[in-house]
């Protein structure tokens, strides 16, 4: 089992910036690719960015790709999702996800979540 909670969401105009953060507790957090996804209102979630367990390899949907960065310190258990460059449509919940040892690209093959937190980018 693992606990994922992510913190640092909230309102930003556009071509502003947040930081996520996603702590994580339970099983040994540094043996697992971690990602983050987001769902907007009436859409289905969707993959946004990923890393591998040593940093090695990131993954990122091209409509982040340059604009976001994720990053990992397996010292303190968290995955971080630098966002710049805010756009209106990057508004949504961003989720903390845990998955297997290589990068996943599809939600439904990550195996645990955080609860999510809001983002949201006003034009």
């Amino acid at each position: 089992q693992v606990q994922l909670v992510e913190s640092g969401g909230g309102l930003v105009q556009a071509g502003g910036s947040l930081r996520l953060s996603c702590a994580a507790s339970g099983r040994a957090f540094g043996s697992y690719a971690m990602g983050w996804l987001r769902q907007a209102p009436g859409k289905e979630r969707e993959f946004v960015a990923a890393i591998t367990t040593s940093s090695s390899t990131t993954a990122y949907a091209t409509s982040v790709k340059g604009r976001f960065t994720i990053s990992r310190d397996n010292a303190k258990n968290t995955v971080t999702l630098q966002m710049n460059s805010l756009k209106p449509e990057d508004t949504a919940v961003y989720y903390c996800a845990s998955g297997g040892q290589s990068i996943r690209l599809k939600p439904g093959e990550y195996d645990y979540w955080g609860q999510g937190t809001q983002v949201t980018v006003s034009s």
